[in-house]
């Protein structure tokens, strides 16, 4: 399934923080969508419709925040060396785009460097959907509006889908401010003792709450499907309706959400049948984060800060 991209990780078991890389060595069209107010990304504006490069080489999660970027360029080192990239003349520059989470707080202080990005991209085969806490999804956590000790460890979320030669595979790093939800229904959360979830939407209207930007939500989507740039950024910008149907509160100042799009151009499809399968898959991907369970990191919600609360909540009620 999808013969024509790599899929690599790189773990720091130690520090918990890593690398995901999704390589198309001989090219692949790609677009992108940032929805979250705080990003860190590379190359995106490489991706716009208007700009030249029509084609990139890899796509690079990873964990670190702004200092995790510093992974793709291993990953350009490890395809520069094979060759691959873009004909710019005498040499052959690879196209690396990606982004970066904030875990710098779950684990010890560290980041994905420049040869961990290497040994991601050295590591990358075809087929490889392993899920769990590996890759950029190392140090990722959701529900962190109280804090860090109170927050739920997630893993690399994964959901894939193949009808009729289509076939679509996406990965999701989940470390969002807000919760996991299914049809409205917290799903994935910060907990009272009594194991009822709190939850983030409920605690951010209130004004003495003032999160960190430690958050962010970060998916790359792999198609087979015949996509030129316009409808990979079309793509990309719809599969943020799967984060809202699955992350509450989503896209908030504190979270830089984004959504990558690769197409190998291997399988002509209709357009629109895309546009309706892209939403579901990645909130599937997204709940497949906290399928492992969803315990607190250290512990659940002080019932008296609890208790607090519900009396503001019902008082804005009346």
């Amino acid at each position: 399934m999808l013969d024509g991209f790599k899929i690599g990780h790189f773990t720091d078991e130690r520090k918990k923080t890593g690398v995901s890389v999704f390589l198309a060595e001989r090219g692949a069209v790609g677009g992108v969508s940032v929805r979250g107010a705080a990003p860190a990304t590379r190359e995106t504006d490489l991706l716009d419709p208007l700009k030249s490069v029509q084609e990139i080489n890899a796509v690079v999660l990873s964990g670190g925040s702004a200092f995790g970027l510093e992974a793709a360029s291993g990953v350009q080192q490890f395809l520069f060396e094979g060759g691959f990239g873009y004909n710019a003349g005498k040499y052959r520059v690879p196209i690396v785009v990606g982004a970066s989470v904030y875990d710098l707080e779950y684990g010890e202080f560290g980041f994905p460097d420049k040869q961990a990005g290497y040994e991601a991209a050295k590591a990358a085969a075809s087929g490889n959907f392993s899920r769990g806490g590996i890759g950029a999804a190392a140090g990722a956590t959701i529900s962190k509006a109280l804090g860090m000790s109170t927050a739920v460890k997630t893993s690399l979320g994964v959901q894939t889908y193949a009808m009729n030669g289509l076939e679509i595979a996406v990965f999701s790093v989940v470390n969002a401010l807000g919760d996991v939800v299914e049809n409205g229904k917290i799903v994935a959360g910060a907990m009272t003792e009594d194991g009822k979830p709190v939850g983030m939407r409920r605690v951010m209207t209130m004004s003495s709450v003032d999160p960190k930007p430690s958050n962010t939500t970060i998916t790359c989507i792999l198609t087979n499907a015949v996509l030129n740039k316009v409808e990979a950024n079309i793509l990309a910008d719809l599969a943020h309706d799967g984060y809202a149907e699955a992350i509450s509160p989503v896209h908030t100042m504190f979270d830089g959400d984004a959504v990558f799009v690769m197409a190998s151009g291997d399988k002509a499809v209709e357009f629109n049948m895309l546009t309706a399968l892209i939403a579901p898959l990645t909130a599937k991907a997204i709940r497949s984060s906290v399928k492992e369970g969803a315990e607190p990191i250290a512990e659940r919600v002080n019932p008296l800060l609890y208790s607090f609360f519900k009396r503001a909540w019902k008082s804005r009620k009346q």
